[in-house]
């Protein structure tokens, strides 16, 4: 009887212990992946950022000018790439769109300013809506998991 009790208490104790252990181990792993997609999402913003920015410079810049130095493109492949490795396929195809159309751009003709004018108050005029659009429906689904 008194074995009984024992074993009872010895089990219980156990069973206690090791859903404590589990349900500690759960939680750990749940913030983990939490912090871990935060972590990432943050990256991608910025990287994401960082490719709007320079997208932006040289939008302006081969409006003006031909490719003088083609050194100039080096950082945009380089931020391409980056998102080669990380980022969904919409995201991917947009930034290969804007490397594209910036690429073109520098070796059509020049626009002056009356024409850039006119680029700007047309509709469609922001060449880098369709990238801001994909990242935003991508960090949306990141956001949607955590």
């Amino acid at each position: 009887m008194n074995l009984i009790a024992a074993m009872s208490g010895v089990l219980g104790s156990l069973v206690g212990g090791s859903a404590t252990v589990a349900t500690a181990w759960i939680t750990q792993k749940t913030l983990t992946r939490r912090e871990l997609s935060v972590r990432d999402m943050r990256q991608r913003e910025k990287l994401y950022g960082d490719f709007i920015a320079e997208c932006a410079k040289l939008l302006i810049d081969a409006f003006t000018h031909t490719l003088d130095n083609p050194e100039k493109l080096l950082e945009l492949y380089a931020l391409t790439n980056r998102i080669r490795l990380t980022a969904s396929q919409p995201v991917l195809v947009e930034a290969e769109h804007m490397l594209s159309h910036i690429t073109d751009q520098y070796f059509s003709g020049n626009l002056t300013v009356q024409e850039m004018r006119q680029l700007a108050r047309s509709t469609g005029a922001d060449p880098l809506k369709a990238f801001g659009e994909a990242c935003r429906a991508e960090l949306k689904s990141i956001r949607s998991r955590m």
